[in-house]
């Protein structure tokens, strides 16, 4: 575990395993989810995961300041570069993959090969101002203290099968959240989820990297916005997705399966 100081935050990092650099990351998941896929991978690799700025461990100097794409981006490079390790392999989940994209956008000489799995480009879809909408609204929701209705709304957008109300609790939102989780839900919609979900990526820039780009979609995530957003990106730059085990969080639920999977697709490259 460790810190890096930069100019206008201070990143938390832990580092597992020894050999070929692979980072992990999420947006605004925390290091935590990702443990048992880390773990499974540090038997023969160096894996890197972190908390992205403004969330948990990672606090900003500002802590009113956004959290785009690109300064996540930025901010995965100086951590690389702090490790004097690489090029990497490069995981993302939801808004991590749009933080990775924006990383081998920016610096194609650091990343390997970048994964980037479900990432929610809704400007990607048609009628984009309509997502836009929905978006504001989830925050606004969230932001007025409605913390459940923001939730059925986020899980409406998405396209993500509805709990019954009471499984909320638990399921998405902490029975007892600490003063850091209510925090960190507040920062990720008030200075995360819009530019997130706005950034557009360079087409052509990704079509023509040095690095692999693959997106990856998640088995069960049929029918969700993100396989909308996913498939929309690989057609856009020629490929099929890649598949992996699972939904939206498949390396979090089954770690096991899903670095055989993981395994196999960084074996092709």
């Amino acid at each position: 575990m460790g810190t890096l100081e930069i100019p206008d935050a201070r990143l938390y990092y832990e580092v597992r395993g020894q050999g070929p650099l692979v980072v992990l990351v999420g947006a605004p998941m925390d290091a935590a989810p990702f443990a048992g896929l880390a773990d499974l991978l540090a038997t023969d690799h160096t894996v890197l995961t972190t908390d992205p700025r403004g969330i948990h461990r990672s606090p900003l100097a500002d802590p009113d300041q956004d959290s785009t794409p690109q300064m996540r981006a930025d901010d995965l490079s100086r951590l690389i570069a702090h490790l004097d390790a690489g090029p990497a392999v490069v995981l993302g989940s939801s808004g991590g993959a749009v933080s990775a994209l924006a990383l081998v956008q920016a610096h194609p000489e650091q990343v390997h090969t970048v994964i980037a799995h479900e990432p929610p480009l809704l400007e990607l879809l048609e009628d984009p101002a309509y997502h836009r909408a929905q978006i504001d609204d989830i925050i606004a929701t969230h932001l007025s203290g409605d913390v459940g209705g923001a939730w059925v709304k986020f899980l409406a957008h998405a396209n993500i099968i509805m709990p019954e109300p009471g499984d909320l609790v638990g399921d998405f939102i902490p029975t007892e959240p600490s003063p850091q989780e209510i925090a960190d839900a507040n920062y990720q919609n008030a200075h995360m989820l819009r530019p997130t979900t706005r950034w557009v990526p360079d087409v052509e820039a990704l079509r023509g990297s040095r690095s692999r780009v693959l997106i990856g979609l998640g088995e069960d995530s049929g029918g969700q916005i993100c396989e909308r957003t996913s498939k929309t990106l690989a057609a856009e730059l020629g490929i099929e997705p890649t598949m992996f085990p699972g939904g939206h969080i498949g390396f979090a639920e089954d770690p096991a399966r899903f670095v055989l999977r993981f395994r196999e697709v960084l074996a092709q490259g």
